[in-house]
């Protein structure tokens, strides 16, 4: 089989409400769209009712939620049909945990290192803590453990399908090791047999394997009533001590949720409970978590890999090297992309000797959203956010006071899981052994607050040129914020995380203390970085909410055109295909929200008079100091970026889906409430509020008025959505579409950007003939993004060498508004595009009520061509007429019907 071209991806949430079957009737209209790709989510079965499939409990079959294997063979076929493939979403770093439907975890649990699973997750069995030497810290209890123990929430269960024991928690479920069973049958007469068995498995090397069958004997002997009713009788006597000692025995400790934060002992996905971190640079772990998907691979079923949050992996370079090789073996006739998620910082570019295709494309929306931000908006924008806010202008402090937080509460085990490693290296060498765990733990934080990037790969030859400049602007940052005392402890600091490579000490213990703080300090930076920033900052700085998004240096506000030409080719030269997402499902906002609220940026004077006005007007339905000034803040630019463009929109459906984002927005913010302590009064005082604005009529002045303010800014906004959806499918690499974006997408973080999307729809408008002047007139129903996108796909299809590896050259525009035109030409052999699209358009709309610059209002602008045009007309999208370029283009000429544009040089098509 033949690799598919890669021109253009679309992106689906599959979950049991959106099956594989259900995407199987869509196929045809995503090929009529131009889409060669389906970007699936993950499709290994998941934990019951999963909406994401990122928490994958049995890695070797499909979900069956989805349909099973059976069902993604049908949706590959539709697929095959029209020459189309399929990118899977593969999740290395974690497994879903807890519950009851992980074998893999239960296993662990049951036989703790006596498992085969005990070295597939990242468990720390040397604890420091005394009780927890040899124990997994199980923090699923709803209160603490002698409370649950006291009021029976914890109670001794048997599974007489299975023979087994285990303890119940709600949906929780805990094995007990059958070594114990013999405790729990004790010596009644009917189950002193199989007691006396499962006792002399204490004795037994093949303990594991003789288990199982005695298991087996018990579930057969409990199909009698009689033996039933002994072994109820023998649960019955397990009070409130017998309990506790039985649980003492087991290779878990349980304990109360709020533990995890300072006590857990193994690595989780971020700070979840419920997602356990794999150890898949073990090779066993990476072939029992990837035999699904090679198998998959083998048989030609997959066409390319998104990997998920790979910078949770103890060596990425290696995993992604590996991976590479063994696609390739299973795949040798074709080129089978490999895509991983990746967050890079200001400056940070993907390594080279990965060998993987690029990145999912977070870079990119960071990019185009630094372009169309007008940098004379910050100053007013940061002086409104902090005089009524009180928080700081500059996004760098926010990020470092949530960092610090972060590092001391909800990651806290995780921290000291890596200040107690550099103790031990640091115990190692007599020069060092005087450094105390309390001045490791002050330069550790301090170094990690100032990161700017979410990780190092530290290898056993020490840090690259590239990682040593992250680490040393960091060690700087460290400097300025501690005290001099602590400045040797930092340079030690320095030599140790990869400073000295660990290859140059002798083998054995202490090279493996090293490399493993250095392992765990690059598994913390990362989480640390993503909660403090995500999770955290984003809800609390608000200076412009569409700077503030998954992957955005939000330190930055906007940025020159020609770092945009820049990043552009550079990524023509390193890595052609990678993705370029504008909208993804952990996107805090959709993409068209963005453009909206970027708008602002060009008008920021007017919108600081109208919050002002806006805060007189909502006076009378505060209630309580609540919702508070930032707050406040916040929700009027959600209102104004997600305000309905239709103007008979029911406004209670939209008051549930804002209240939804905003109780979420609250408790990630971490300063009026929390998901660890909700502040439910607050809440309610924030919900009356928005409520009242929407639905009340004591609102009805402040909803009006916020309203006209989204109908003013709402042509620019939709001229913004335009212009990057051509960019997206123009510039060097490969456009990623996520569903229904094909429309307005003015969705808020998830779950809301998982809706379900009106597929009918959209298929109905694209087996529309378009007509521009209709499109244009009724552009509020999103038809006019759609027939864009079909377009320049069908363009990206007919043409396929000149997107892929054609030249990027920058074109030079001059006259009245230069600085509001983006141009460049795309060559390949002779073959040219020239792609135009205006920025910063709110003030050349001239209070226009479509996205359509007038053409007289461009002037004498015009682009210099730097080849020789023929005189031949070339031709535009949806252009009736045609351009002839010479040595200049008129802007006026070029987008003169059609809001941008991409031009074709008559070599390609008829004049």
């Amino acid at each position: 089989m033949k690799a598919l071209p890669l021109r253009a991806t679309q992106r689906l949430q599959f979950h049991k409400g959106f099956t594989l079957d259900d995407a199987v009737p869509l196929v045809p209209y995503f090929a009529r769209l131009g889409i060669s790709h389906l970007y699936a989510s993950p499709l290994l079965s998941a934990r019951a009712g999963s909406m994401h499939g990122y928490d994958v409990v049995d890695p070797t079959r499909v979900n069956p939620e989805l349909g099973g294997e059976a069902a993604l063979r049908r949706l590959v076929a539709a697929l095959r049909e029209h020459g189309m493939g399929l990118i899977l979403d593969i999740v290395s770093n974690h497994m879903a945990v807890g519950g009851a439907d992980n074998p893999w975890w239960l296993d662990l649990l049951e036989w703790g290192r006596m498992s085969p699973y005990s070295e597939f997750f990242d468990i720390q069995w040397h604890s420091p803590d005394p009780l927890l030497k040899g124990q997994l810290l199980m923090p699923f209890l709803g209160s603490d453990y002698g409370e649950a123990l006291q009021t029976g929430t914890v109670t001794l269960q048997f599974d007489a399908t299975h023979g087994a024991f285990y303890v119940e928690h709600y949906e929780h479920r805990f094995p007990i090791c059958p070594r114990d069973y013999a405790v729990i049958l004790g010596s009644d007469e009917l189950l002193k047999p199989l007691s006396d068995r499962f006792s002399a498995l204490a004795y037994q090397d093949d303990a594991y394997h003789e288990a199982a069958w005695l298991k087996q004997a018990l579930a057969e002997r409990a199909t009698e009533d009689e033996v039933r009713q002994a072994i109820n009788r023998q649960l019955a006597t397990f009070d409130f001590d017998r309990l506790h000692h039985l649980l003492e025995q087991q290779a878990y400790r349980l304990a109360s949720w709020r533990t995890a934060a300072d006590d857990i002992n193994w690595r989780r996905f971020f700070d979840v409970n419920e997602l356990g971190g794999l150890r898949v640079e073990r090779t066993a772990v990476f072939e029992a978590t990837h035999g699904k998907i090679f198998e998959l691979i083998s048989e030609g079923l997959v066409d390319g890999l998104r990997i998920d949050h790979i910078d949770g992996l103890a060596d990425p370079r290696g995993y992604c090297r590996k991976l590479r090789r063994r696609v390739d073996s299973l795949s040798p006739q074709r080129h089978l992309p490999i895509f991983v998620e990746k967050i890079l910082g200001e400056g940070e570019t993907l390594r080279e000797d990965w060998q993987v295709d690029g990145t999912t494309g977070y870079e990119f929306m960071n990019q185009l959203s630094l372009l169309q931000h007008h940098p004379d908006g910050f100053e007013p924008l940061a002086e409104l956010w902090t005089r009524h806010s009180e928080r700081p202008s500059a996004f760098i402090e926010e990020a470092r006071l949530a960092r610090q937080q972060i590092l001391n509460g909800s990651l806290g085990g995780d921290f000291e899981s890596v200040a107690q490693a550099l103790l031990q290296v640091a115990r190692d060498d007599v020069m060092t052994r005087d450094l105390t765990l309390g001045a490791i733990r002050r330069a550790l934080q301090e170094l990690i607050v100032h990161f700017p990037v979410y990780r190092t790969y530290i290898s056993a030859r020490g840090r690259s040129d590239a990682d040593d400049q992250v680490f040393q602007h960091a060690m700087d940052g460290a400097r300025s914020t501690l005290g001099e005392g602590d400045w040797p402890v930092l340079d030690h600091l320095e030599k140790w995380l990869g400073g000295q490579p660990w290859r140059n000490r002798p083998v054995g213990r202490e090279r493996k203390i090293l490399k493993h703080a250095c392992v765990r300090f690059q598994q913390l930076t990362s989480p640390a970085a993503a909660k403090a920033v995500e999770d955290t900052a984003f809800y609390r700085s608000a200076v412009l909410l569409s700077r503030n998004d998954v992957g955005f240096s939000t330190e930055q506000f906007s940025a020159p055109l020609t770092d945009f030409h820049a990043v552009n080719q550079q990524r023509l030269q390193t890595f052609p295909d990678n993705l370029l997402a504008t909208a993804t499902h952990d996107h805090k906002r959709g993409e068209d929200t963005r453009a909206r609220l970027a708008v602002l940026s060009e008008c920021a004077p007017w919108f600081v008079e109208q919050v002002e006005h806006w805060r007189t007007l909502a006076a009378p339905l505060r209630t309580d100091a609540a919702p508070s000034a930032g707050d406040e803040l916040i929700l009027y630019q959600v209102l104004l970026g997600s305000w309905p463009l239709d103007q008979g929109t029911e406004f209670d459906g939209y008051q549930q889906r804002l209240w939804q984002w905003q109780q979420k927005a609250l408790r990630e913010a971490k300063l009026q409430s929390s998901w660890s302590a909700p502040n439910e009064a607050y809440e309610q005082g924030v919900e009356t509020f928005l409520s009242r604005l929407l639905l009340s009529d004591e609102g009805h002045a402040l909803r009006t008025a916020i309203g006209n303010a989204a109908q003013v800014i709402a042509p620019a906004g939709a001229l913004n959505s335009l212009a990057q959806s051509l960019l997206r499918m123009t510039v060097p690499g490969v456009p990623d579409l996520y569903q229904g974006d094909e429309f307005w997408d003015f969705s808020l973080v998830d779950p809301d950007n998982r809706r379900p999307v009106d597929f009918s729809a959209r298929q109905q408008a694209l087996a529309t003939p378009p007509d521009i002047g209709e499109l244009l007139f009724n552009w509020r129903d999103g038809r006019i993004k759609q027939a864009l996108i079909a377009q320049v796909l069908a363009l990206r299809k007919a043409l396929p060498e000149v997107f892929r590896s054609g030249t990027y050259t920058p074109l030079e525009v001059v006259g009245e508004h230069a600085d509001r035109v983006v141009a460049f030409s795309r060559e390949h052999q002779g073959k040219y595009l020239l792609v135009l699209v205006p920025r910063w358009p709110h003030h050349l709309l001239e209070n226009g009520v479509h996205p359509q610059i007038n053409a007289q209002v461009w002037g004498d602008t015009r682009v210099k061509l730097p080849f020789a045009a023929t005189t031949q007309n070339w031709k535009g999208l949806f252009h009736t007429g045609a351009v002839t370029p010479d040595k200049e283009l008129l802007v006026s000429a070029a987008l003169g019907d059609f809001p941008v544009n991409v031009f074709i040089n008559p070599d390609d098509q008829e004049s």
